[in-house]
């Protein structure tokens, strides 16, 4: 009795000590994850300021405080899986400057033409060293498809196979594709199917070096908004871009991309999906990541594509981008000797957190990768 009565006093005492030690603990424990545990999910606490900045900023702090070392965690991509199926981040932590910009964000089209080339540039403009590092041979920034693939570059140049199949594409045909990257859809359709094609991007250094890799080919790379299409083409895609396009929007998306077919031609948008309909975006990923960004649900898309396109197809891919996430990781970080003295041991826990943080949205199926093949009639 005496032993359990000491025990209890000791509790009570760590409790007063730090309080906020012991909401976060409480917290944790729904999701199965211990402070200081022994399973690779368990995270480590190095500062207690951690506690309270966490507590007050919730997936900003928590991101931010990652970043600053302050915590760990030997498997970050399980950490988020686990927070997210017990469903933690449907607690609200509201301050000023985050309620701020979830006003804005209802009030204001934050995806303006003004807007969209600096936040593209944000991502997309860090480096090409950076993304040729971590991506394909072909560097597809989008999900591979694993079904019948035992590496990266075989599931990427199965993805691009199965747009074009998905596609009809054939010998003579045009293709426009909205927010090319780095050429890769371009070049493989060229290539492979004979296609003569338009991309459009609004980063610079994606623009130049698709351009060097697309040489000798027919194919036009376009520093261009896809507000200002022009013209028509048998095929359109889009992979990967619809996530910086933004609600208030959708719909002069579809629209453009319509106007953009020929009668009776097909549209591929590949693009990941959330299961609830959301205007605003993760405050970390927003301000580190993506600014300005937004993940559609099926709704919002159900919506904007009214009377505008008919649903051919719509295949979820979430497993293939877990996987395709975790490869990207273990290219960056095998490559990382090369591009440490340029970004920097912050930018190298940013960009980990970044990476196992959406292969845990796609494990935990917060996320949906859809490939939606659309007809115009």
């Amino acid at each position: 009795m005496k032993e359990e009565a000491s025990s209890s006093a000791i509790g009570s005492l760590a409790k007063a000590c730090n309080p906020l030690k012991e909401q976060v603990r409480e917290v944790l424990s729904l999701a199965g994850i211990e402070l200081d545990g022994r399973r690779d999910w368990d995270i480590s606490v190095k500062n207690d300021a951690f506690y309270g900045r966490v507590l007050r900023y919730g997936s900003l702090g928590l991101g931010e405080s990652y970043m600053d070392g302050w915590w760990d965690c030997r498997a970050l991509d399980e950490f988020i899986t686990r927070l997210l199926r017990a469903e933690l981040d449907r607690k609200r932590f509201w301050n000023a400057p985050l309620l701020l910009d979830y006003l804005a964000v209802l009030l204001f089209n934050r995806q303006t033409k003004s807007r969209a080339k600096g936040s593209v540039e944000h991502h997309y403009g860090l480096g090409n060293d950076l993304y040729q590092a971590m991506l394909d041979g072909r560097m597809v920034y989008t999900a591979g498809r694993w079904e019948h693939a035992s590496t990266l570059d075989e599931a990427q140049e199965a993805k691009l196979d199965f747009v074009c199949c998905k596609l009809g594409l054939q010998s003579g045909m045009t293709l426009l594709d909205i927010g090319c990257g780095w050429g890769s859809l371009a070049k493989f359709s060229a290539e492979g199917y004979g296609a003569s094609v338009v991309g459009i991007t609004l980063s610079s250094e994606q623009m130049e070096l698709a351009q060097r890799l697309c040489a000798g080919l027919p194919i036009e790379i376009r520093l261009q908004d896809y507000r200002d299409l022009s013209g028509t083409f048998d095929r359109v895609a889009s992979l990967g871009m619809f996530e910086h396009v933004g609600t208030k929007n959708y719909r002069r998306f579809f629209d453009i991309a319509r106007r953009s077919l020929r009668p009776g031609g097909l549209f591929l948008l590949s693009t990941i999906g959330v299961n609830c309909s959301d205007r605003g975006t993760d405050p970390w990923l927003g301000k580190y990541i993506f600014p300005n960004s937004h993940l559609p649900s099926a709704a919002q898309i159900g919506t904007a594509i009214e009377g505008l396109f008919i649903i051919e197809d719509w295949q979820n891919w979430a497993a293939d981008y877990d996987r395709t996430v975790v490869a990207w990781f273990q290219n960056f970080h095998a490559h990382w000797r090369d591009l440490q003295a340029r970004y920097g041991e912050r930018f190298y826990r940013m960009w980990k957190y970044y990476l196992m943080a959406s292969a845990g949205c796609f494990r935990s199926r917060k996320c949906q990768d859809w490939q939606i093949l659309l007809a115009r009639d």
